[in-house]
């Protein structure tokens, strides 16, 4: 007998052909999340404000680190690195640990918080901007005038010249590290001409003005010698002014200062022969006379973190632009306190 027939098999049903993916949805897509962020941001913003008693810039919320010592005495450790400049770009996410911006920051929290004895300044800078570092200058003396009996020490990296030295004329005592480089007492302004190379590569400057010294330093056209009085004035004064403030933070005459504020720069052993720095040590040195200012055995050393939430994650990624970023940085002309190498 024939072995029965066994049933056809089946054959599975045709599948539905599948739409394409459109650019246009992923666009839509990107769109969404980006309002959504917004939106995050506008509430938390308001949320935030609401729950506050006090403005976020004069009394900035950071997180406190213990980081060296021990005692009841508290001190706060400010870094301060880099180019001195207030308003920067700020980095993707969180705070710039070390810049002019964070170090402000810091100084004012601890302006505010009744249980800091002192500062201990750890700077290691070539200077920057003229107003951010007498900004940071000021700060400084406000944290000391808040409270009686409070000091500020400042101890030296690889660098702390020009806007940096500074600074540190706020303090009580300066400590260098052998082998810092510091001094450059002097103001700069910088530009370029390119009026010769302009010529010879076709290019013309166009410059619609209201007056003659409008477009002073225009780099395709020659600076007149009324131009360059005007210059040497505003130059002169501002360093007069410099003087005066490494003469007052250092107890030294006008006259002495000036001598040496030419731009030069000193290394640690030759600043502390002119008295421009109090001692050559490490940062041991630095704490343990913060002690002896104080009057205290020890101290306890804290540091600030800004503190990065959601928030301050969705605000940092509301506000990257690489290239706005880049294009400040190559198009500014600015009265500087710095020491360029």
């Amino acid at each position: 007998m024939l072995p029965p027939e066994l049933p056809p098999a089946r054959q599975a049903p045709a599948q539905p052909p599948r739409p394409k993916r459109s650019g246009k949805g992923h666009l839509y897509a990107i769109i969404i999340v980006e309002s959504l962020l917004l939106a995050l941001i506008i509430l938390g913003g308001m949320l935030g404000d609401l729950d506050r008693e006090k403005g976020k810039d004069e009394f900035p919320e950071m997180e406190e680190i213990w980081s060296y010592g021990s005692g009841n005495t508290k001190v706060i450790r400010i870094p301060l690195r880099g180019m001195i400049a207030l308003g920067g770009d700020k980095p993707l996410f969180g705070s710039d640990a070390g810049s002019a911006d964070s170090a402000l920051k810091a100084i004012r929290r601890a302006t505010h918080d009744e249980e800091v004895k002192a500062i201990i300044m750890d700077i290691d800078s070539g200077g920057g901007g003229i107003t951010a570092s007498d900004i940071l200058y000021e700060a400084l003396k406000d944290f000391r005038s808040a409270k009686p009996g409070r000091k500020i020490v400042s101890i030296f990296g690889d660098v702390a010249a020009s806007g940096a030295y500074y600074v540190a004329m706020a303090s009580d005592h300066v400590v260098a590290r052998p082998t810092s480089i510091t001094g450059s007492i002097g103001v700069l302004i910088q530009s370029l001409n390119l009026q010769g190379l302009g010529e010879k590569v076709g290019i013309k400057d166009i410059t619609i003005k209201s007056g003659k010294n409008k477009d002073i330093l225009n780099p395709l056209k020659e600076l007149t010698e009324e131009q360059r009085t005007m210059l040497e004035e505003i130059v002169n004064e501002l360093h007069t002014h410099f003087v005066s403030v490494v003469a007052e933070g250092r107890n030294m005459s006008i006259e002495t200062i000036a001598e040496l504020a030419d731009g030069r720069i000193f290394t640690a052993s030759a600043a502390h022969n002119l008295e421009l720095v109090d001692q050559i040590g490490y940062w041991d040195d630095a704490m343990r006379k913060t002690s002896e200012l104080l009057g205290v055995k020890k101290v306890k050393v804290f540091r600030y973190r800004q503190d990065v939430g959601f928030m301050s994650l969705l605000e940092g990624r509301a506000k990257f632009d690489p290239a706005s970023g880049l294009y400040n940085k190559l198009s500014r002309t600015r009265l500087l306190y710095l020491w360029q190498f």
